[in-house]
């Protein structure tokens, strides 16, 4: 069964209705349907948290992480074995290190694959599977 590793910015192009939204609802749909598995690294659910609060405010943030937690979402701790791999990615390829942290989720398994709007991530796709959200 494949294994999506969602970072904040698909999650925030599936919230914003942006390019590549539909691909991400679908993923979510799997998700549900038990059909595939989708990951979301604590590290990038507080970068949603904050966009959306800084965006929109406290109730807006709480209601958007309460709409995203009923998905169903399977954890992904940032522990310090994950940070340091995170870490060595990022002085390796010079990508940020929050995508570095999804670069390593995703190098968990060959069925794991990386779902971003971050280009900048380029430098590791030798790494991983990356599949890459339209441009805006």
């Amino acid at each position: 069964m494949v294994t999506y590793v969602l970072d904040a910015s698909a999650i925030l192009r599936y919230l914003d209705n942006e390019a590549g939204a539909d691909r991400v609802a679908a993923i979510i749909k799997a998700h549900i349907a038990g059909e595939a598995r989708a990951i979301v690294s604590d590290l990038h659910w507080g970068e949603i948290a904050g966009v959306v609060y800084k965006r929109h405010g406290a109730g807006t943030m709480d209601k958007v992480m309460s709409r995203l937690d009923a998905f169903g979402f399977e954890s992904a701790p940032v522990t310090r074995a994950r940070a340091v791999d995170a870490a060595i990615i990022k002085v390796q390829t010079g990508i940020p290190y929050a995508d570095a942290l999804g670069v390593q989720l995703a190098s968990d398994s060959s069925e794991h694959v990386f779902i971003t709007a971050d280009f900048d991530v380029k430098p590791a796709a030798d790494r991983v599977r990356i599949e890459f959200l339209p441009v805006k």
